[in-house]
């Protein structure tokens, strides 16, 4: 079987080289307005988002409430709580900070696309994964900067939750509202240049990546990680995406799910959201110098769960094929 390396993927690669080599297009006393651009850009995301999601399908999706609830634990307690037995091992300020990254990994919302993809692929309960594809993102809204509040407050001392749903309401909510308002009139439009409006939330994704790691490059951040720390981060992140996904399987075989629900369950409770990824750190962590840093598992983790799963549901839809 021949392996897709996934575009976007490469095209994350090729925006970090750039921003090695020209970080001072992405610095806060940059001429290029980078930042307010990937702000407009965050609303108009989450502005589609509201276009493109289905009070119907949500409603619909409310009965099987034990693969949703199953879905988001493993997303928004699983997660966390694996990461946080780790905690009591750090030592210094440099691992408080790859530990903050894994912790901002874990506390982020499932994505959407892929998870529906994959499902897809698989031949799993795809209704189920749209549903918990799109409620994730909006628990996470209120979920994640509650879990990172728990603890950024020690890395930058100007957190303030106020300020952070306010962003959250004026970036994201209400985008989000007006989207889901302008449905009846939008909603066609949305569907029909569905891959256009993709190629826009990755090209606004792409920015927020470049800005980030702009700013860790000028600021010499990852000066100290060596090629064997990268490797650690590596293996660190596929341990944690195999432990959820196995984790997930078995709590799904004891609950009684069907083939299709089990697929679901594990496709779309190991997901997290590259978008809300790089939202949530622009409104979170604003100017930190170590933005590059707390994004950098987040980037391995997606290249990972691509690839994983993409493998995994090649080969768990040739098994539903054979099946009578």
């Amino acid at each position: 079987m021949r392996i897709k390396i996934d575009k976007f993927v490469l095209s994350i690669i090729a925006v970090i080289s750039i921003a090695y080599f020209f970080p001072q297009w992405g610095i806060a006393s940059s001429k290029i307005p980078i930042n307010t651009i990937s702000t407009i850009g965050i609303s108009f995301i989450f502005f589609f988002y509201g276009l493109k999601l289905s009070p119907a399908q949500l409603r619909s999706g409310l009965k099987n409430w034990k693969l949703h609830l199953l879905v988001q634990s493993a997303t928004f307690l699983l997660f966390p709580l694996l990461v946080l037995l780790f905690r009591p091992f750090i030592q210094n300020q440099e691992q408080e900070v790859i530990w903050l990254a894994f912790f901002f990994l874990a506390a982020l919302p499932s994505t959407v696309s892929s998870s529906v993809v994959m499902v897809s692929m698989a031949k799993g309960n795809i209704p189920a994964a749209i549903f918990n594809a799109s409620i994730s993102g909006i628990i996470g809204i209120v979920i994640t900067p509650l879990w990172m509040g728990l603890f950024i407050t020690q890395n930058q001392s100007d957190f303030d939750f106020t300020e952070i749903y306010i962003k959250l309401i004026v970036q994201i909510i209400l985008p989000v509202i007006l989207g889901l308002f302008l449905q009846r009139f939008l909603g066609e439009f949305s569907r029909r240049h569905s891959k256009k409006l993709t190629l826009f939330d990755k090209s606004i994704i792409l920015l927020i990546i470049y800005k980030s790691f702009s700013e860790s490059f000028y600021n010499n951040i990852f000066s100290g990680i060596a090629l064997l720390d990268l490797l650690f981060l590596f293996i660190g992140v596929v341990a944690l995406f195999i432990l959820i996904f196995y984790l997930t399987g078995w709590l799904s075989k004891a609950l009684k799910f069907s083939a299709e629900d089990q697929i679901t369950a594990q496709y779309c409770g190991t997901k997290k959201s590259l978008v809300h990824g790089t939202v949530f750190s622009k409104i979170l962590f604003g100017q930190m110098s170590t933005i590059g840093m707390l994004l950098l598992p987040l980037m391995l983790f997606h290249a990972t769960q691509i690839l994983i799963i993409s493998v995994l549901a090649s080969q768990k839809a040739l098994k539903m094929d054979s099946k009578p």
